[in-house]
């Protein structure tokens, strides 16, 4: 199955020359102010993780830049070669580290774990992966997260979501695929099915149910236009779909919010 996104760029989205430009630059700036040598980044073999590594080769030279592809052994074979497709067409050698060994020795302990708790421990086995990988290199990990799984909650916390950084959090999944073409990235990652290859067969529109176009221009009009249902619905959209993607917003809140803190008075060190 091929993407459902489109290659032409609706009215709202923005302008992948400029997004291009602002990101490069806040790599750049966000990985001098730290003090740390480069970047880490896992290369999945996907669209984000494909689009924000060309931003980081952009901004900072593929010298600094450190790919990583980490499979389990259900993962796509054609996910390896896709990373390694991406990788070449930005001048990086990717290393290697199957995942497959620490994630069946946890649930080894939890046999009984369903598709979506094994999922979350192949993503926070990742994010463990590149932590680590970050520590040794003295860099940051570079996020990857796009702004349409950020409002829908389709995320692991203190997993994809974890990271030093991320250039891509503000753009729509539609605006991820424009700022592909444009970046000129392997035309692989512009074709393929969204998916977060966790199991075989997983794809991120059918856990969803509905598509990334559709989500995205609902969820501009609805958030960043700030449109009632009623307005929603006289624009086209079904009163079912303003539902389901309302529902899922308010129900993953929590995953958009910083851990809730008890505050006993005492003075925020980093307040102005």
């Amino acid at each position: 199955m091929s993407a459902s996104l489109p290659l032409e760029r609706p009215d709202w989205a923005i302008d992948p020359a400029r997004a291009a430009d602002v990101a490069a630059r806040f790599i750049a700036a966000t990985l001098e102010s730290s003090g740390q040598d480069g970047l880490v980044v896992g290369l999945s073999g996907g669209i984000d993780s494909a689009v924000a590594t060309g931003l980081a080769v952009r901004a900072v030279g593929r010298e600094r830049v450190h790919a990583i592809r980490m499979p389990y052994r259900t993962s796509s074979r054609a996910s390896l070669d896709d990373a390694a497709a991406v990788a070449d067409a930005l001048g990086l050698e990717p290393g290697t580290r199957d995942i497959t060994a620490a994630v069946d020795a946890f649930l080894a302990e939890v046999p009984d774990a369903d598709a979506v708790r094994r999922g979350n421990v192949m993503a926070r086995v990742r994010m463990i992966t590149l932590f680590d990988a970050s520590q040794a290199r003295r860099a940051l990990v570079l996020g990857t997260g796009n702004r349409t799984e950020w409002l829908l909650g389709y995320t692991t916390l203190h997993g994809d979501e974890a990271c030093g950084l991320n250039p891509v959090a503000q753009l729509y999944k539609t605006e991820i695929r424009l700022l592909a073409r444009y970046l000129e990235l392997p035309r692989v990652v512009l074709e393929k099915a969204p998916s977060a290859d966790l199991w075989e067969g997983q794809s991120d529109e059918d856990e969803l149910g509905f598509t990334y176009a559709d989500a995205d221009r609902l969820l501009h009009h609805m958030v960043d236009e700030g449109l009632m249902p009623r307005q929603l619905e006289a624009l086209g959209f079904a009163p079912d779909v303003i539902e389901r993607v309302s529902a899922r917003m308010r129900s993953q809140a929590f995953k958009r919010a910083a851990p809730p803190v008890c505050d006993l008075g005492r003075p925020d060190p980093d307040a102005a």
